[in-house]
Order: C-alpha cells, then structure tokens, then sequence
C-alpha cells in the first residue's frame, strides 16, 4: 500500500516515454494505475510465487522503470518508500 500512495512519485523517477511503454497491454500495467499480485506479470509490481512460499521472505519484481532510468534515483525512491 506505501507503493500505491506514491505510485506518481515513483513514475516521475522511472525514465522517459513511460506513457508510451506502460500502457497496459504486453504485460503491463497502465502508467495511471498501481497495482501488485502475485506472479501477475500484467501488475506493477509482481511478488514472485516463492517469496509468497518462503513467508514473503525475498524480493518484489518492480515492473514499472525503464531502461533509461537513473538506477541510483530509483533505488532512492524505493528505499524510502518502503522506510517511510
């Protein structure tokens, strides 16, 4: 839920054309909406079926930046989504 009340923060660090790439078809969510699920790869951010099975112990697949991102901006905006 902290990711779905900064999902506009997190697009603006995401890299550019994202509006073209996250339209919500190809296995993506649209640019407008958050959304999570499990092995949904059509979600935002997808929770792979064995972090679920270890008791959500592992990693959450982010499915939103874009290769042109800056990795540093966007690890930053994780990190304090997720302490905040």
């Amino acid at each position: 839920e902290k990711f779905k009340a900064e999902h506009d923060s997190h697009i603006g660090e995401y890299g550019s054309d994202n509006d073209q790439r996250l339209t919500g078809l190809h296995e993506t969510q649209s640019i407008d909406t958050f959304s999570y699920g499990v092995s949904d790869r059509g979600a935002s951010i997808r929770i792979p079926v064995g972090t679920v099975n270890d008791g959500y112990k592992g990693y959450l697949e982010d499915r939103r930046p874009a290769s042109n991102m800056d990795p540093y901006r966007v690890v930053k905006r994780i990190v304090s989504t997720v302490n905040g």
